[in-house]
């Protein structure tokens, strides 16, 4: 069998089955059926020299010496793709893509449908034209169904799975748990930070079966964040069995068995719970049969690689649209400002040392 053009994939790709490295490894295992794929870390310090033919398709870096970002700037590329989380919330996280995003063919947005429809709002509306909308994937296999029947009514449980970073507004979930003392309220996760007024599990491996009927003793999962570009948990959580419940800012509208809560209402979002508390457990047990059914078909690895597969395939590269003087300003200033900007530095100390280790020459074919 003849195989297509080599893919030089630089993205996570680790054996876990969390993201990041569910995404290379999945995309990568099935791009492999078309292509020769090669694989690289998105901190990688090297360069790629490119054959005729080949494809770059990568997670670039806020580093501009790091391998994606080296690479584009080397001429002979068939193709230069670029993929990876996006949310315009907090323009600091994305604003070093201003720089190059115009050299890539497509700009390959892993994302919720509520930023992508929102992009037009933000300091990078120019970038649309580029934009192509991925949806993270599960597989649900590695999460197979552990919640069978749920709890009485008026004694269901909810649980945030996460960190307690500010891009969770976990300050928010302790507001929303105040309102509702009646109803438990926990977290799995960790962070420099407590959530007050909700209480924690500490960290747990979901592979054990301990921590598997520690989940399934929930109903829900409460996720109430501003900045989320697409988590993958709320898609774990809909494979096991739970009903998810998140902010829009989550990325998920939309969905019949995604039930979304106002940002910034605290008193709306508990109506919204309190519903979910004494809603009789067929039309929960449906909501769960709606997103298994929507897993099956929509949320795949299958569907998340084509897309990938038709932007490779694709011979399009649309221009930007303008953009004034004064938004560029702002999206400038938005990178430097970043905690990512790579001057700073501890973010330099960390390229000095990954160059470090980096003793190969650079990836040739």
């Amino acid at each position: 069998m003849t195989i297509g053009p080599t893919v030089h994939l630089i993205y996570p790709h680790g054996q876990r089955i969390s993201c990041p490295d569910a995404i290379g490894s999945n995309l990568g295992q099935r791009l492999a059926e078309h292509y020769t794929v090669r694989y690289y870390d998105w901190d990688d310090p090297r360069a790629i020299h490119p054959a005729p033919g080949d494809i770059l398709l990568g997670h670039p870096h806020p580093n501009p010496w790091t391998i994606f970002r080296r690479s584009l700037a080397l001429p002979g590329w068939q193709r230069i793709l670029a993929i990876g989380p996006f949310s315009h919330a907090d323009p600091r996280y994305c604003a070093f893509l201003d720089s190059f995003v115009a050299r890539c063919h497509l700009y390959l947005a892993i994302t919720g449908r509520y930023w992508f429809e929102t992009v037009s709002q933000s300091i990078f509306a120019h970038w649309y034209p580029k934009m192509v909308h991925l949806d993270l994937a599960v597989d649900r296999r590695d999460f197979p169904p552990i919640k069978i029947r749920f709890n009485p009514p008026g004694q269901r449980r909810f649980v945030y799975v996460g960190h307690s970073g500010w891009t969770k507004n976990t300050g928010y979930l302790s507001e929303i748990a105040r309102l509702m003392p009646e109803t438990q309220v926990n977290w799995v996760g960790g962070g420099g930070r407590r959530i007050a007024g909700v209480t924690a599990l500490g960290s747990q491996d979901f592979t054990t079966e301990q921590s598997r009927q520690l989940l399934a003793s929930h109903d829900f999962l409460i996720i109430v964040s501003k900045a989320d570009a697409n988590p993958v948990t709320i898609l774990e959580a809909m494979a096991c069995g739970l009903i998810p419940v998140c902010t829009p800012q989550c990325g998920y509208t939309g969905y019949p068995g995604i039930i979304n809560i106002p940002l910034g209402d605290a008193p709306k979002a508990v109506e919204t719970l309190r519903r979910l508390q004494a809603m009789p457990e067929a039309e929960l047990q449906s909501l769960q049969a709606s997103n298994w059914q929507i897993l099956d078909e929509y949320f795949t690895w299958d569907r998340f690689a084509l897309q990938v597969k038709d932007a490779i395939e694709s011979e399009e590269m649309p221009a930007l649209l303008p953009v004034s003087l004064h938004q560029r300003l702002r999206i400038v200033r938005a990178e430097l400002v970043s905690p990512l900007f790579f001057l700073r530095p501890v973010n330099a100390l960390r390229y000095v040392y990954r160059s470090a280790q980096t003793v190969i020459p650079d990836p040739k074919r």
